[in-house]
């Protein structure tokens, strides 16, 4: 798991993450579950090219879901939140 692109999976561009990039110069991202906050820096810092400050994480557990009987789960997932130098922007849109 040493590419980039396996680590970073997705950026959320939800209204709070939104707020939290233009106030707080902080970004969200949804990592693989198995990437540690080492990992997810050297990543966002290569494929961004910009200077990682602070890596938050955070696990979430798959909601159980009934699907015509059977119970069934939805998978656990992990969200990095991530601070980047002051004056440095990742443009996500």
């Amino acid at each position: 798991m040493n590419e980039s692109h396996e680590i970073i999976q997705t950026a959320s561009l939800t209204e709070k993450s939104t707020l939290m990039s233009e106030k707080q110069n902080k970004y969200v991202f949804r990592v693989s579950p198995r990437a540690n906050k080492i990992q997810i820096k050297n990543a966002i810092e290569r494929l961004f090219q910009k200077k990682v400050v602070d890596v938050n994480t955070c696990n979430y557990a798959g909601k159980k879901k009934r699907v015509r009987g059977p119970l069934g789960r939805r998978p656990h997932w992990k969200k990095a939140i991530v601070t980047l130098k002051e004056g440095e922007k990742i443009d996500l849109i």
